[in-house]
């Protein structure tokens, strides 16, 4: 129970380093370990709150930044039906079948990062776009906790300046957390005994933030995202050995 306790910890300071280093990432780290060593249910239920609170000092940090998006407000309204989806899948799927979809989805996102394609989507489009995205999105969040391959791919392609990204993505992830804390109570997921741990997951995810502040000075961006991806590839692996299994 104690060598649990420490894996837990360790990962979610790991996530809130990400966080501090990167505006964005804990439930990348967070979500698979979480999952890897109990399951995807119990991951997204402890990943609640500390996922409100970092997003809601996010948001009013950035909040100056939030303007000329035009393409938030779908972006937001069709995350919210995606996430209301997404939980239902959630409880209706087997465990292996939502540790598979979970282990596939965090090898799309180490894809993406590897692959750094040179997509630049213009204001136009994004409002095009932007419903589907915010619905598949949602949907990810909802049945598996990790919605960056779609999500943050379509932001980066924006190329919007880091304090309008970092204002987007906490305005959008806040949005998934109002959905998905009383979407996840009504269906059984969060209950007490999970929102007390999510609590106390708070603790190693904000004293993380710093550390990644600290750390993003040091090392460059390229080294700090393959130790990630490198991590990220390893639970990937145990997560489709538990599915297997």
């Amino acid at each position: 129970m104690i060598h649990e306790l420490l894996i837990i910890f360790a990962f979610l300071l790991l996530g809130g380093v990400l966080k501090g280093a990167m505006g964005l990432g804990t439930p990348v780290v967070a979500v698979p370990a979480l999952a890897a060593f109990f399951n995807v249910p119990f991951a997204i239920a402890v990943l609640t709150v500390p996922l409100l609170v970092t997003n809601v000092w996010q948001v009013v940090e950035f909040r100056s930044h939030l303007t000329a998006l035009r393409f938030l407000p779908s972006l937001v309204g069709s995350a919210v039906i995606g996430i209301l989806i997404g939980t239902w899948l959630l409880t209706a799927l087997p465990v292996n079948i939502l540790s598979l979809a979970l282990g596939l989805t965090t090898v799309l996102y180490i894809v993406v990062r590897l692959a750094r394609p040179e997509l630049v989507i213009e204001p136009a489009a994004a409002r095009r776009w932007a419903p589907l995205v915010g619905l598949v999105s949602g949907g990810l969040q909802g049945a598996t906790g990790v919605s960056a391959p779609v999500s943050v791919t379509f932001l980066n392609g924006m190329r919007l300046s880091r304090p309008q990204f970092v204002a987007t993505v906490s305005v959008f992830f806040l949005s998934f957390s109002l959905t998905q804390i009383p979407a996840l109570a009504v269906a059984g997921v969060l209950t007490w005994q999970r929102l007390a741990y999510s609590v106390i997951a708070l603790v190693p995810v904000a004293a993380g933030m710093p550390l990644g502040s600290w750390a993003a000075k040091r090392l460059s961006p390229q080294a700090f995202d393959r130790l990630i991806l490198i991590m990220l590839a390893a639970i990937a692996l145990k997560l489709f050995w538990d599915a297997a299994h």
